[in-house]
Formats: C-alpha cells, structure tokens, sequence
C-alpha cells in the first residue's frame, strides 16, 4: 500500500506538470507575440503594436509565472525553510528575479523586460520535470509489475463444490480455490489436487516451469501452466511471500546508502555554487560596462543550467531499478549498504549442510555381490527401506525410484534401533543393516571400508542370510555447487566451507568442489568466530548459510547471504535472500553490485561533470566568438542531464 501511494504521488506529480505545461504554453503564446524582440524578427513590429501592449504582456507573463512557477516557487520556500537550498531554489530565484526586473520596467524603470524570456524558461521546465517524472515512474515499474502479478479474483470452492469468483480481500487461510489453464495463482498455497507446471520466473527467477502435484507448496503470483490445480491458501495479505517481497524491495529502494549520501552532499554544494556563480556573473558583466539586463540574463542562466535535479536523481534511479531488477532475478536486498560492499569482497564463506549440498541422504557407491547386479540390489533395499522414514532409507527409495527400478511389495517389516531393517520380499528374507547390526549378525564386515572413504554412511544388504552387497550413502552434492564455486575462484575470491561435519566428510566435499579452505567438526556457536578470524586476515568476508544456525555467522559477516529460504523470506539475520536456493546466484548477486556501483559512478560524473562545460557556457566566456545562451536554452540543456541520467539508469536492465 505505501508504494502504491508512492507510485500514485509521482503519477500525480506527473499529471500536474504535463497540465501545467500546456495551460502555460497557450499563455505564452500572447508573451511571445508581443515581445519587441520576435517581433522584430518576424517584421511585425507595426501590426502587433498597440497602446498598453506591454502591459498586456506584463498580464500574460504574470499568469505564466504564478500558475507554471507555482511548483518552483513553492519548492524555493520549503527547501528554505529547512534549510537545504537546492534545484528548486535556484530556479524559483531565477524566474523571480527575472519577473520582478521586467515588472519594474514596464512600470517606468529603464531598461529591458525578460517576459519572453521568463515564460520559455517556465515552460522547458515544466517540460523537463514532466518528462522526469514519467522516467522515475518507468524506473519504478519494474516493482509495480510485482504488484501486478497478483490476479483480480479466486475461484473459491465451496463446501457442495460450487465454485464462485471473489476478490483476493476475502480469502482466509484454509480455503480452497481452484486455478485454471494460464491462470495466476492467488496467494500461497499447498496443492491438494492436480498437476502442472508452474512458471514462477517472475518470482524466483527460476525460468523453467517448475513441476507441481499434490503435497507441493505454490506461490501467489506464479503463473499456472498446462493443468488444473485445487490448491488450499495457506499465506494471505501480508504473509504472502509476493507482498513480503514487495515490502523488502520497497524498503531497499527507501534505505540510503554511501553514494547517496555522497549525491547528496555534492547536489548541497552545487546549489550553493550556482548562487555563487550567478552572482559573479552579475557583477563580472556589470564591471565590464555591459547594462544591467544583459548581465541579469546571465545570471539568471547560469543559476538555471547549475540546478543539481540530475545529481539528485542520479543514485535513486539506479537503485529503484537495481532492487527491482534483483527482485525478478530472486535476489531479495534487505540492506543496501551491505549489497554495496558485495562488489569489494575477498572470499565468500559456504554452510555446506544445505547449501552446498542438498542436506538429505543420496546414493553414492553401490557394491553387488557376484551373482546379483546393482539395480537387483537397489530393488530389495528399497522394498524394505520403503516402509521407514529415516533419511537412510529415504535416500535408497529415492534412487530406485530415479533409476524407475519398479519397487516391489513387502510385509513382515521389523526395525531395530542402531541396527537396521527387516521384510519378506518375493518370498526371501532381506535385511539392511548398519555396519555394527551386519557384524553382530556374524558377517565379516572390513574395518575400513572403502566405500566408507569421505564420511560415507555404509548400510549392508543381506538376502536369505547371504551378504549381497552393499551401499554408500552421503549428504548429495548440488548439481549447481561447482559451477558457484568456478564462478566465484574466476573472480578473484576465495571460496571456503564451514561445516560441523567432521574433516573427512568436509576434505571429500572440498576435493570434490575445489575448495581453497575447509573449517570443520565446528558448532554454530563457533561459526561467528570462524568470520572473525577471517576478517583478522584482513579480507572482506560474504557468509552464505541457510539462515538458521548460521544466523550469527550470517550478522558478523561483511554481507550475510540467506540461501534456501524457499518461500520463507523473512530471514532476519542476512543483508540478502537468494530466492532460488542455487549457490550461483552468489556470483549473480556480486555481478549486480558491481553494474549497479558503475551505473551510479556514471551518473555521478555525468551529473556533476557537465557543469564544468556549462556554468562557463552559461556564464558568456564565448560571447567573443558569438556563443551566447538564453535562460531557456540553458533549461533544455538542464533537463537533458536529467533525462540522460534516467536512461543510464534504466539501461541495466
């Protein structure tokens, strides 16, 4: 709601300089019409001169200036009032000065009216900040698109299987909606019917369609694919995962950083010296012999083309577009400070349980027996493990399910705590047992098995009271694991693990991904310590965990990186959330810190190094040459600035 209200105030903004613009174009018409100057030009100054035909210009002029300058001039009081002169000031000074010179004159004063003048300057300017608006709005967009997402109506089920459409406002916890082909779904949900795939790029960045049956948790916002679901809401209102997203983005986009602060105090700065320019201006000409009016228009050009509007917009146009941006990529910046020191980073610290890995047990060796092959092995484990819910067995039904083996029916199931599992399959006994159960059934169990090298959990597969093999279990690696850490050596980081497992298991595990430093057998109370020593060494350290035990390692590093947070984003303890649970967002995330840091040095320079041609430009040095620019083209050129730092910006994306 607060950034709709945002969202709605700058398009309000927009709408009254776009009416603004207009009305005081048609009223300068008369101004221009009337001035000496063009008419002259055109050869009229007969036709269009009457008695009090300045005073009628004074009338028109008078209109441009309250009704177009009102923005202006009611900026210049509220930046004087708190005491931070800015673009409005410098803006409102020059329309008022130049006004109130060409009032004097009309009124018997010598010298030359600015009325002309006046009304082309209110009117690029009301042009220009126009044109801004509607690039702020464009660099906002990408975070109206997340509201968006969310569809108008639900198709509720009723208790006799009615289904009627009712506004998202009214959904509770609990109730049942269904969502049709290409539909939205309406809010977070478990699916309790049906099957499709989901598209949730919009979301988590993931961009293949992610397959959904009964049992799966969806998302509001995701896009259903080919099939019906029946899904119970479990998440309305503020507890969706889109309107937390929503709220961290906006907050984000809110949070000042260091390169704000910096375009703060520049913009501070260059208010001042536009004031000062102008002024040295005035007297520089006035010194040099030249009238008053042609000194004035100096001035008053100077203190035009100085306002500091680009460098005011030149970090929060990028920032609205890198948050947003890292939204729909599921990079979720809860700290902006944090994301900027991400670009200047030494080494990025991995939790292995659940991050590096998958934190569930996997298959990973499997030895048969002569006379059995390893499928046949799988199959009778698998009909035994299928009845039990230990992560042992969890991990041989999962694989013989991958390798589609066709797990047969058992009965008679027994379990024995520490020792393993028993049942009839196909009329033979089978057995699984621990390495101490197989010995204590009087097997030869080798003390050191080899398929027990790198921590591997061992289990034992006996038919009929005959060993027939044998199967290695471990943590399952990520598929995505080593091409994150690649990624990130290819950088220039050093990519390390903090673990509780024991050395072995962590050296296999490092050996495998090509580590360049292992902490291991360390409790989570330890891991803050581990960030410490690093940070001693002098480097700049990133801690990517699961957000869980490894909250206190997460607060003590350089940036705490949250990953694997699924649907759950409020991880209070990380500076950033990677939707997707994929390690290689880490590199994604440091490859945006580092085109966002570019962006804004861009816009900085740009912002503030164009005055170094345009203050002397404005200020007549090549008037020698016949170079000499109007209040009016100074305020084009003004506005351009502005609009190149809003394209910049939005060329991120």
């Amino acid at each position: 709601m607060d950034h709709e209200h945002h969202a709605d105030h700058h398009r309000m903004m927009a709408e009254d300089f776009k009416r603004r613009f207009w009305i005081s174009l048609v009223l300068s018409l008369p101004v221009l019409a009337l001035a000496p100057l063009i008419r002259g030009a055109l050869g009229l100054q007969d036709a269009l001169s009457f008695p009090g035909d300045r005073w009628v210009q004074a009338a028109f002029a008078t209109a441009v200036y309250g009704y177009g300058g009102w923005p202006f001039l009611k900026g210049l009081f509220d930046e004087l009032r708190e005491r931070q002169p800015g673009m409005m000031t410098l803006i409102g000074l020059a329309i008022s000065v130049a006004f109130a010179y060409s009032v004097a004159v009309v009124a018997g004063v010598p010298g030359k009216t600015f009325f002309w003048e006046l009304a082309t300057l209110v009117d690029i300017m009301l042009l220009g900040h126009w044109i801004e608006m509607r690039s702020v709005l464009g660099a906002s967009r990408a975070l109206e698109s997340l509201i968006e997402l969310m569809p108008d109506v639900a198709h509720r089920i009723l208790a006799d299987g009615a289904v009627e459409d009712v506004p998202l406002a009214e959904l509770r916890s609990g109730d049942r909606v269904r969502v049709k082909p290409g539909e939205k779904v309406p809010s977070d949900g478990v699916v309790r019917d049906g099957g499709s795939g989901v598209n949730e790029s919009m979301l988590t960045g993931e961009s293949r369609p992610v397959s959904k049956k009964a049992g799966d948790e969806v998302i509001g916002g995701s896009v259903n694919g080919e099939g019906s679901l029946v899904v119970e809401i479990t998440g309305t209102g503020e507890e969706s995962y889109l309107n937390q997203v929503v709220e961290l983005v906006r907050r984000a986009q809110e949070s000042r950083s260091r390169s704000q602060d910096l375009a703060d105090r520049a913009a501070r700065w260059l208010a001042g010296l536009a004031i000062t320019a102008g002024a040295l201006t005035l007297v520089a000409w006035l010194a040099f012999g030249f009238e008053f009016s042609f000194a004035l228009e100096r001035m008053v050009t100077v203190m035009v083309i100085t306002c500091p509007h680009a460098l005011g917009l030149a970090v929060p146009l990028v920032v609205a577009v890198s948050t947003s941006l890292s939204a729909r990529q599921g990079l979720l910046i809860r700290d902006r400070a944090a994301f900027e020191r991400a670009r200047d980073l030494d080494a990025v610290v991995f939790d292995k349980t659940g991050t590096l890995t998958e934190g569930r047990f996997g298959v990973d060796a499997v030895r048969a027996e002569p006379g059995i092959d390893e499928d046949e092995l799988l199959r009778l484990a698998a009909a035994v493990e299928v009845h039990s819910e230990h992560p042992i067995a969890v991990g041989i039904v999962s694989e013989a399910a991958s390798r589609e083996l066709g797990i047969p029916d058992s009965e008679g199931f027994r379990s024995a705590t520490g020792r393993g599992v028993e049942a009839r399959v196909e009329g033979h006994s089978v057995r699984v047992l621990s390495p101490g159960g197989a010995a204590g059934a009087g097997f030869a169990i080798p003390e050191s098995d080899e398929l027990a090298v790198g921590g591997r959990t061992v289990v034992y597969v006996v038919r009929d009271d005959e060993l027939v093999g044998a199967i290695a279990l471990a943590d399952v690696l990520r598929e995505e694991s080593r091409a994150a850490v690649a990624e990130l050596q290819s950088l220039g980081l050093r990519v390390l693990m903090l673990t509780g497992d024991s050395s072995e298991v962590a050296e296999s595990i490092a050996s495998r991904l090509g580590l360049d430093e292992v902490f291991a057998e360390v409790l989570p109370d330890e891991k803050a310590d581990r960030i410490r020593e690093l940070q001693e060494r002098g480097l700049k350290v990133a801690m990517t965990g699961d957000g869980v035990n490894d909250a206190p390692a997460l607060a003590t590093a350089d940036v705490g990186i949250a990953i694997g947070a699924g649907t759950d984003v409020a991880v209070e303890s990380a500076d950033i959330v990677l939707v997707r649970s994929d390690p290689r967002d880490v590199s994604a995330l440091l490859d945006l810190a580092g085109k966002t840091h570019r962006k804004m040095v861009q816009n900085l320079w740009w912002a503030s190094g164009y005055n170094i041609v345009a203050i002397p430009l404005a200020a007549g040095v090549l008037y020698g040459w016949g170079v000499l620019l109007s209040p009016a083209v100074g305020a084009i050129l003004m506005s351009l600035s502005t609009v190149v730092v809003a394209i910049n910006a939005r060329l991120m994306e």
